[in-house]
């Protein structure tokens, strides 16, 4: 698995009712996006910075994602260019679950 954390600094601070209504007409965008398993949206306690934290089957499935158009849209809306960091995600813990997972 792959974990994708994905910031852009914001043009003006957002509270969090403003950076709700802007993910919730985003998020269907990402429903049964192929090898997506699970994203996160965030906005930082400051409200100057914004992004995902995206949990990825691989990093291939990330960067097809992320390629071309994407990039272009999330620039538009958010009026920044997104940083984009991968990690291996080599253990993980789910607590709904209860059950540690490899890889």
């Amino acid at each position: 698995m792959i974990v994708a954390t994905v910031t852009f600094k914001l043009t003006k601070s957002w509270t969090i009712a403003e950076a709700a209504a802007v993910f919730n007409s985003t998020a269907p965008k990402y429903l049964g996006k192929p090898g997506l398993i699970r994203k996160y949206y965030f906005v930082s306690e400051s409200g100057d910075r914004a992004g995902g934290i995206y949990l990825w089957e691989t990093k291939a499935d990330a960067e097809k994602c992320y390629a071309g158009e994407w990039r272009a849209i999330v620039a538009e809306k958010y009026g920044a260019e997104p940083d984009i960091q991968y990690a291996e995600v080599p253990v993980s813990v789910d607590n709904v679950l209860n059950i540690i997972q490899n890889g």
